[in-house]
């Protein structure tokens, strides 16, 4: 059914809203604990990470969910907003089993207060986040509207690369999960019987959301996850930078895993390029909604980053945000 002129569009709900900007937060602070303080895991995180590089890897993937959670949790509009719902519901979970499975390696009796308090955080955090984000959802599903038409459809080569990357995530990452040893031949680096599966949660989380972004076809709806993309694709190449003694340059996963953050980056900058030209032409009223009784303000900057969230206006002339209708 199209979107007819009197149709009302779905908006996000507030506990979805709020639930993804606490989340985003967290995993910000997340990302200092293993990004800034890579090499100081022992005092300062869940669980000591003897390798320097799968820490900065970690951190990083925490930063670039930031990126996705917290724009995410700016949007008003649903569609603009989901893309981030479903990877992250899925990656808390499987974080959460993955730390009861390895409970003894956590630092829950540590002599150190801070330390203890940081992992006790962690625990209740992955034990809370997926329950909350399903009762999100769940007042989502009963929140009446329509989502607005998408207009500026990701082109086909851009629909296969995500595809190809969610089939190489995917697997790859449930592999990591189910079997940990497999790591030493299809990863570039050593990993743990507790680190292999961190990382593979990440992959999956990040294969659920390619896959989502190839059913959304649409930049406007995609954008959260193209700015993560950029964010994960960057600080990723940092990472092993910071870190290249421990990556095993003569594997064929190594060159592999650096030509997909080569393409994740790219194809980030790409989405962010083709949203900054769609809030261009929008604030220049090229590229409107043709419902008369719903609109969206221009929201994204040049930079691809939005300075402000969408806005909704009635049939009554004023905006859900309070403001007044735009000239």
């Amino acid at each position: 059914m199209g979107h007819r002129s009197n149709d009302r569009l779905r908006l996000s709900s507030t506990a979805v809203r709020a639930i993804l900007l606490t989340a985003s937060v967290l995993v910000f602070l997340a990302g200092i604990q293993l990004f800034v303080l890579t090499e100081v895991t022992d005092r300062f995180f869940a669980w000591t990470i003897k390798a320097p590089l799968t820490a900065a890897f970690l951190g990083a993937a925490y930063w670039a969910s930031f990126a996705m959670e917290f724009y995410a949790s700016r949007q008003r509009i649903w569609a603009h907003a989901r893309i981030a719902v479903p990877a992250v519901l899925v990656f808390t979970g499987i974080t959460f089993l993955i730390s009861l499975v390895h409970i003894d390696s956590l630092h829950l009796n540590e002599p150190s207060i801070v330390t203890r308090f940081l992992t006790w955080g962690w625990l209740v955090v992955y034990a809370v986040v997926p329950p909350l984000m399903i009762f999100g959802l769940f007042r989502q599903v009963r929140v009446s509207g329509v989502d607005p038409p998408g207009r500026r459809h990701l082109p086909g080569w851009f629909r296969a690369l995500l595809i190809i990357h969610a089939a190489l995530l995917l697997p790859v990452g449930a592999a990591l999960l189910l079997a940990p040893s497999v790591s030493s031949f299809i990863w570039p680096w050593t990993l743990t019987p507790l680190t292999a599966p961190a990382i593979g949660a990440w992959l999956v989380g990040i294969g659920i959301a390619a896959i989502q972004a190839v059913g959304e076809n649409d930049w406007r709806r995609i954008q959260p996850a193209t700015m993560s993309y950029v964010a994960f694709g960057a600080l990723e190449l940092m990472a092993l930078a910071r870190f290249p003694g421990e990556v095993a340059w003569n594997a064929a996963s190594a060159w592999i895993f650096i030509l997909f953050l080569v393409s994740a980056l790219g194809a980030g900058l790409y989405g962010c390029w083709q949203s900054a030209t769609l809030g261009r032409q929008r604030s220049r009223g090229l590229y409107g909604f043709t419902s008369t009784t719903t609109a969206e303000a221009p929201s994204t900057s040049r930079l691809c980053i939005s300075t402000s969230t969408d806005s909704v206006t009635t049939g009554a002339g004023q905006r859900r945000d309070g403001g007044p209708r735009g000239r």
